[in-house]
């Protein structure tokens, strides 16, 4: 892997740590008291914004790497699929099980999208959000991984 890839991928790793840490008050908040709807909108904002910037680092894999995006109307699924799949070029960037985990994810990014924010659901939301720090550790450590290997 030539030294742009990784230092695009580190880029938007790093733009996923400042976004958990800009909110990090409103997960801190949300263990001690039910969100409110303000408060379940801007989780769903942040769940959102997770999901794309992981996608956003798969796509410069899937381009950078793979040398093949997918393309048409399950590509958000297909690349998913490819990024727990080996290829020729590379390992799987994600396990099997973060894989189901990350179809969570973009499960709620699709809902978040076409909803109005009045219709989350804090029973839905909730292993979503109790998850999301666990589930990134996971993926952020694998990407080092790749990163680094040789």
């Amino acid at each position: 892997m030539d030294n742009l890839v990784k230092e695009k991928i580190k880029f938007k790793i790093n733009d996923i740590d400042e976004l958990f840490y800009e909110y990090e008050l409103i997960f801190h908040k949300v263990k001690l008291k039910e969100p409110d709807l303000f408060d379940m909108t801007i989780l769903g904002s942040v769940l959102h914004s997770f999901y794309n910037g992981l996608e956003n680092i798969f796509e410069i894999i899937a381009k950078d790497i793979d040398n093949y995006v997918p393309s048409g109307s399950k590509c958000h699924q297909e690349l998913l699929r490819q990024m727990a799949d080996i290829s020729e070029f590379r390992n799987a960037i994600i396990s099997e099980d973060i894989y189901l985990k990350l179809r969570e994810y973009a499960t709620f990014r699709h809902f978040y999208r076409h909803a109005y924010s009045f219709q989350l659901n804090w029973e839905k939301m909730k292993p979503l959000v109790d998850e999301v720090f666990e589930v990134w550790e996971k993926v952020k450590i694998r990407l080092y991984d790749v990163i680094n290997e040789k």
